[in-house]
């Protein structure tokens, strides 16, 4: 298996404009291609960048979904790998909220010297930590999922799911809090961290009133390479969930997914105009992702 992409639904024009701009916030990071493929009523352009080591796909398909802070990313800023790494929170901090919303300061905080969470200019969520380098390194992007609203208080429940989906999943850090907090009642998670498909994952209960909660705006993207990979994660990620279109899928506690093929994903990166455009008229007619059929459009067959 390869590792999981999240996948970004930016408004429309804006996902290239986007990806420049994480491009230039921190090392190891890049726009990697931009392409386009037709939709009903228009074009999309979908774009793959990197930030900080950690493979982003991202799309624009026109106005409409809102971007939930329920999917954040934590950008973990490790004194033992930067030596530097107070100065470049605040460095980064600065260029992230930027004509965006503050959702809370960067501060000290009891969990951490230095922390802040910011939705951006263009809606995507980031919390920034100082890390305390003891213990297993984590990678420097850390994908979080916030359980709130009908979900709240199963965080827990969800992670001990995934880890049994994916091969080879295993839990890290648990927090739990060790007494009633408010709405949050003693045993939810305040943190726990957890590993699948060579991709760390975090995962957090908040009962609080937020009005939000998950939506298809940011995606997990689980890149799939025979039918039989397709097959096992598209039944057992569905299951008690709701299976979409075109291998989109929410699972049991409203989290999306999208189980692709490599097939569509190279040919988006590589194909010619003519291979995109029979690919994708394939894929639109899809459910769960026909593996075989995406190579024979994409070979012209």
């Amino acid at each position: 298996m390869l590792p999981i992409k999240p996948h970004i639904w930016f408004d429309q024009d804006k996902a290239r404009e986007a990806a420049e701009f994480y491009a230039t916030l921190m090392p190891d990071s890049a726009l990697n291609y931009v392409n386009h493929f037709p939709m009903p009523g228009g074009e999309c352009e979908i774009v793959e960048f990197t930030f900080a080591g950690q493979p982003f796909l991202g799309i624009s398909a026109g106005d409409g979904l809102k971007i939930s802070p329920s999917i954040s990313f934590m950008i973990n800023f490790d004194p033992s790998r930067d030596s530097d790494a107070g100065g470049r929170i605040d460095e980064v901090w600065s260029k992230l909220s930027e004509n965006g919303k503050i959702m809370m300061p960067l501060d000290r905080y009891p969990f951490s010297e230095r922390y802040g969470w910011v939705s951006d200019k263009y809606g995507v969520s980031w919390q920034l930590i100082l890390t305390n380098p003891a213990g297993e390194e984590r990678p420097v992007i850390v994908p979080s999922l916030m359980y709130t609203d009908l979900v709240a208080g199963k965080a827990n429940e969800a992670i001990d799911f995934y880890c049994s989906v994916f091969k080879e999943g295993k839990r890290g850090i648990t927090a739990p809090r060790p007494e009633d907090m408010g709405p949050d009642k003693a045993g939810t998670l305040m943190f726990a961290d957890f590993h699948i498909d060579q991709t760390w994952l975090a995962a957090m209960d908040s009962a609080h009133p937020h009005g939000f909660s998950f939506n298809d705006a940011v995606s997990l993207l689980i890149p799939c390479e025979t039918q039989e990979e397709i097959d096992y994660y598209w039944s057992a990620l569905s299951a008690d969930g709701k299976p979409g279109q075109c291998g989109w899928l929410k699972d049991k506690y409203g989290v999306s997914w999208q189980v692709a093929s490599t097939v569509m994903l190279k040919t988006l990166k590589n194909g010619s105009p003519e291979q995109i455009a029979r690919i994708t008229q394939a894929f639109m007619t899809m459910k769960k992702v026909d593996v075989a059929a995406l190579q024979r459009a994409s070979d012209g067959l």
